[in-house]
């Protein structure tokens, strides 16, 4: 029996130098740990290429030529450019309503969104509830949203002119007045500012409770604590909403073109709004890239000019601190 064990160990052994190469050869092909981070975040890289920085770039090369969709293209170089700065009224035209709903859009927007953080951070018996179905509508799609939308504008069975109605007064042709055809854009833009909120809510979450409750022993009223604790430290979580809405502002395209296509009287208009027209309507590619890649920079000017100015109003707590312990 010993003489058998003594051989099957011997057998084993011989195996086992056999198998030695070829076991030292699979740790040389073993995976590389450092490649492990690169594969995790190579989807992304992809899509991003494919899918963003790639047509980015196209469009930037695409807006250097006159091309149609159908037929070939011709280089122009700079033309588009010029034509739509130095003769193009409707781009104007289009700027200057872009513009009249940021500046009505923006402000009421965060004005509302802080307004109802405010409120859902104060503890309360469903609150969890609450904030779920205030952001809910801001997951609903454009066109459902416009559907919802048309319905309650509508001249005839509207919901608004319906209200209108049970309080005696007229009734408004929301969406075919061009003195009101913008406030309804606005209004509608509004549904979806429950992303908004929950940022605002994140950074009143942030704030230390001993600094209102050492204000409140000192006499201070609720509203000096709001215009000196909350605002001072919630300033650069303002500062981030405000640039993003400010960019959705100059991005608005969806409502716009479902609700009033732009009308009436062109009050409605707005660039992206041209944009999509002159690529898919007049199909002039170039063109519309071209104003796209404007409507890119006056986007970035008005960033980067928040962003210069936000020194004089953003708090940053750890600034602060740093000038404290440098002082010391």
């Amino acid at each position: 029996m010993s003489a058998h064990l003594h051989e099957t160990a011997l057998d084993v052994a011989a195996a086992a130098q056999d198998l030695a190469p070829g076991l030292s050869r699979l740790r040389r092909l073993r995976w590389p740990s450092g490649l492990t981070p690169y594969l995790l975040v190579a989807p992304w890289v992809l899509g991003c290429v494919a899918f963003t920085l790639g047509p980015l770039l196209y469009s930037l090369y695409t807006s250097f030529f006159d091309w149609p969709l159908m037929g070939g293209e011709r280089f122009v170089g700079l033309e588009n450019y010029r034509r739509i700065l130095t003769s193009d009224d409707d781009f104007w035209d289009a700027l200057a309503v872009t513009g009249r709903f940021a500046l009505l859009y923006v402000p009421i927007h965060l004005a509302g969104a802080l307004g109802l953080a405010l409120l859902l951070n104060r503890r309360a018996w469903g609150q969890g509830l609450f904030r779920t179905l205030f952001y809910l509508p801001s997951m609903l799609s454009g066109v459902a949203l416009v559907t919802i939308w048309t319905w309650i504008y509508s001249q005839e069975y509207g919901l608004l002119n319906y209200l209108l109605g049970l309080a005696g007064l007229e009734a408004v042709n929301w969406l075919g007045s061009p003195r009101w055809a913008m406030w309804s854009v606005v209004i509608a833009s509004l549904w979806s500012l429950g992303g908004t909120m929950l940022v605002f809510l994140a950074g009143l979450k942030g704030i230390p409770v001993d600094l209102y409750e050492a204000a409140a022993l000192a006499g201070v009223s609720r509203l000096k604590q709001f215009t000196h604790i909350t605002l001072p430290l919630l300033s650069p979580v303002l500062l981030f909403n405000l640039v993003t809405t400010l960019i959705a502002a100059f991005q608005q395209l969806t409502l716009a073109l479902l609700l009033t296509e732009g009308g009436p009287l062109k009050s409605t208009y707005m660039l992206a709004m041209y944009i999509y027209d002159t690529a898919f309507k007049y199909f002039d590619m170039g063109y519309a890239s071209a104003l796209s890649w404007l409507l890119f920079l006056v986007i970035l000017a008005l960033s980067m000019s928040v962003m210069r100015f936000s020194s004089l109003w953003v708090f940053y707590e750890n600034e602060v601190k740093r000038g404290e312990g440098g002082s010391s």
